[in-house]
């Protein structure tokens, strides 16, 4: 081998071992909960198509293939595991393996829940409680399970996905503001207890986009459709008024992946984080004007054009 040659060699190696460095200096293991639609699909497709190894976690595997064909389409692998955040024993399973294989979770994103609709009366207390054991004892579940890991390297940051129904609430959404408001004081919680291990805890604080959220995996009350309910032509009137929204909502819900990617590149980013232009202007409203007004301002945009 020439001497030219050895240099060239040399030269490339040193290029390559740079590149791997970098590489892994970026690429962060990432578990995702509740990716089999919405925003969770396209965060873990987006991160993925960006060099990090992306564990996507849904509840059933069977609904796996809308994330797998965004995945190819974008180009990048997923890690898929079965995981349900009201089972304890589908949690430990999952993270286990998971840590097993990779040694260790750099971001935890909690996504996974839903949201039901209902006035508290037409909600029955099993409604109520299972939407609290998704969107907050869910979270808690799996926080609970990869912490232990986080706090043994000092480094971790765990990005909750929380709602603008976390700051400001809605008739007919009780259960779910009820399950974010919850969420959100939690996370503020656990930001003090974690500090001090390196590890971040972040809220993203969504508007309304449009998802599968509002139309094929849209929960309501057993009593919603009920003609016999007093809040009948109320809960109907909102409903349309949702949907109506939602159909013409022209925000694209990648920028809610997008704001997940920048969080975690981010040294030291905000705890609350807010998308949308919308949500932040509701934001300052709540904060700035008096509850009195603000409630009037709340009715008056719900329910200006309802007529019983």
């Amino acid at each position: 081998m020439s001497q030219g040659h050895r240099s060239f060699q040399a030269v490339s190696c040193d290029v390559v071992t740079c590149d791997v460095v970098t590489l892994m200096n970026f690429s962060k293991t990432i578990l995702i909960t509740g990716t089999s639609s919405g925003f969770g699909l396209l965060t873990a497709a987006r991160l993925a198509s960006h060099g990090h190894q992306v564990v996507a976690t849904m509840r059933n595997l069977d609904k796996k293939n809308p994330l797998l064909a965004e995945v190819h389409k974008r180009g990048g692998t997923v890690d898929l595991f079965q995981l349900d955040v009201t089972d304890k024993k589908s949690i430990q399973a999952a993270v286990q393996a998971i840590v097993a294989k990779y040694h260790h979770v750099d971001v935890l994103v909690n996504n996974a829940g839903y949201g039901i609709g209902g006035f508290f009366e037409d909600l029955t207390d099993e409604e109520i409680r299972q939407q609290m054991e998704v969107n907050f004892f869910g979270v808690q579940n799996v926080t609970r399970a990869v912490v232990p890991f986080m706090r043994e390297r000092r480094s971790g940051k765990i990005i909750n996905t929380s709602s603008v129904a976390g700051f400001s609430t809605s008739p007919a959404f009780g259960a779910y503001n009820a399950s974010k408001w919850a969420l959100e004081a939690f996370s503020e919680s656990l930001r003090y207890e974690l500090s001090p291990w390196g590890i971040q805890v972040l809220l993203i604080e969504p508007g309304t986009y449009k998802t599968k959220i509002f139309h094929e995996n849209a929960r309501y009350a057993k009593k919603f459709d009920d003609p016999s309910s007093p809040y009948y032509s109320h809960s109907q009137f909102l409903k349309k008024k949702v949907l109506d929204f939602v159909d013409h909502c022209r925000k694209d819900p990648e920028k809610v992946a997008a704001l997940v990617e920048k969080l975690i590149h981010s040294p030291h980013p905000a705890f609350r984080n807010i998308p949308d232009i919308e949500s932040r202007m509701l934001f300052m409203l709540r904060k700035t004007l008096p509850f009195r007004l603000y409630s009037r301002f709340i009715n008056t945009a719900l329910f200006a054009d309802f007529k019983d």
